[in-house]
This record gives C-alpha cells, structure tokens and sequence, in this order.
C-alpha cells in the first residue's frame, strides 16, 4: 500500500503508510517546521523517523479502545515478567518485540486493565460518548493547498457522519490532568491551535462541511479516569491557521532550495528572563522597543 496521490477521503490506511508519507505535510509537520523548531529538524526526522517509544504504545492503546480502531492490544503473561513485574527479562521483551512486528501494542497487566478502565469512563461522559458515536475513526484526509498546490493530509481520530448542520470533529488525547487550565498550557506547548484549523481546512477542501467545529476529549490517565471536553477560542484558532500558513510557505519554499535551515550561523545577544532577576532581588533589564 501506498499513499494517496489524489485528494479525498481514505479508510484502511495504516499507520506505517500514512506517518511514513513523505510527499504530503501533515499537521505535526507543519508544527516541527515552526519555532521553537526549524526546517532542519524537520528534515532530520523526516530521514530518520524515531523508534517506536513506550510511552506512544499506552496512548495507542487507549485509542483503539476508545475509538475502536487501531492496533491489536495484547496482554504480557505474568509468567514472562520479571519478579518486580518489569519488562526486562528476555521473554518479555520477545513477547513485545513480536507484537510490535505484527502491529499490535503489548501492555503489562495492569496497563491493560487500566485502558479498559479508561474506555470505560469515556463511554460513560454522556458528552464524550455522543461525540464519538455515528461517524467513523482514523479517515484519512488528503487535499492541495489552494495557494501553493502541495499536498496536505489530516487523520482525526473521529470523522462524523453529516446528519445535520453542525459538524463536530473530535480528537481524543490523553493527559496527566484533563483541566481546563493545564489543557490551555499544553495547548500552547504542542499547538492544538495549529491542529484544529488544519484539521477544518481539509473538511472544506474536501467539501465534507463549510464550517466545521473541532473539540479535544481529553482524559486523565489515572483513576477515576476523569474526563473533559475542550473548545478553542476563535481567536486561538485564527492565530493556529496563520502559523499554519507560515509553515506551509516554510515548507514549500525549502522543497525548492533544498536548503532546510537550523537556528542560523549569527551569534546572537540573549538575556535571562525577568524572574531570574527578580529572584535575585536586582531590577529587571530596561525593555528595548
């Protein structure tokens, strides 16, 4: 299998296949080619894509649970974990290596309860469940850029059916706290404001919906596996769809050198941040403007 080349909408296409497309940009790429980033690490992890991690297989496996679409989920025996219940002896770490060959998440016993639990709560939050109900998981959205003609793609972990004049697209995160609050922190870390409006471009392209919603399902990793559901501010969103637009002008422009820069070759004169100051009981640096 191989990537789309034309626009539309595809099911059924893996995760290799769609993460190791290299001829569209996606969202998370379009992020990596931003500040604090730069073209150059994009570039690198384009040519390098990182190893599978073990934090990313407790996340998949939510997902497919929740979502119920994804990769097979696979117990550890006891028997093969070591007295203290770690992966590390070579069973176990031939039990995982095996699932990984075959697509699947292998999970520690408690880890696989856990994400039970977890589906559990989300089918449980009246909102939560009502958004992932009538619709389908993992589409894959592939559309051109209107202003550059490059191929853009988008995968939302859910794609409702159109019943009426709303439409709602959800994305499904974990996190150690599903507040508001620290949801708006890490929002800013990660650029959820980018994601949305990406997201939204692709349902217009592809004449899905003129004007389409996005909403965060977030959940807490640990019991009671809270849940919160999460909306962006418009002008959160406007600011996510200029970035994007940089970044696709970033990203096109450095296909046509073939020069993807890193932080630059120029020393540059840098200060502490107020606080430090402040710590220290000295004045703050005079504002430059």
């Amino acid at each position: 299998m191989t990537a789309p080349t034309e626009p539309g909408v595809y099911g059924g296409i893996t995760d290799e296949v769609y993460h190791g497309d290299r001829i569209s940009l996606s969202s998370s790429g379009a992020r990596k080619l931003l500040a604090p980033s730069c073209p150059a690490k994009f570039r690198h992890e384009q040519d390098n894509p990182p190893a599978p991690k073990k934090v990313f297989d407790f996340g998949h496996a939510a997902h497919s649970l929740v979502l119920g679409y994804g990769s097979e989920l696979r117990e550890i025996p006891d028997k093969l974990l070591a007295s203290n219940g770690a992966v590390s002896t070579a069973a176990a770490k031939e039990f995982v290596a095996n699932a990984r060959t075959e697509g699947a998440v292998a999970l520690k016993p408690a880890e696989h309860q856990k994400v039970h639990e977890m589906a559990d709560a989300i089918r449980s939050h009246e909102t939560a469940a009502e958004l992932l109900s009538n619709g389908k998981p993992e589409q894959s959205l592939y559309w051109r850029d209107q202003a550059t003609g490059i191929m853009r793609r988008a995968r939302p972990d859910w794609l409702p059916n159109v019943t009426g004049s709303r439409l709602v697209i959800t994305d499904y995160k974990t996190a150690v706290s599903a507040d508001e609050n620290d949801f708006v922190r890490a929002a800013g870390d990660y650029g959820y404001h980018c994601q949305a409006p990406w997201y939204c471009d692709g349902i217009i392209e592809l004449g899905i919906h003129p004007d389409p919603e996005f909403v965060f399902v977030v959940q807490e990793k640990e019991p009671p596996y809270l849940v919160n559901v999460v909306q962006l501010a418009p002008e959160a969103i406007e600011l996510g769809r200029q970035l994007n637009r940089i970044a696709i002008e970033t990203y096109v422009t450095c296909r046509q050198t073939g020069i993807w820069p890193g932080y630059g070759e120029d020393i540059k004169l840098v200060d502490l941040p107020p606080w430090i100051y402040n710590q220290h009981g000295d004045p703050e640096p005079e504002m430059v403007i």
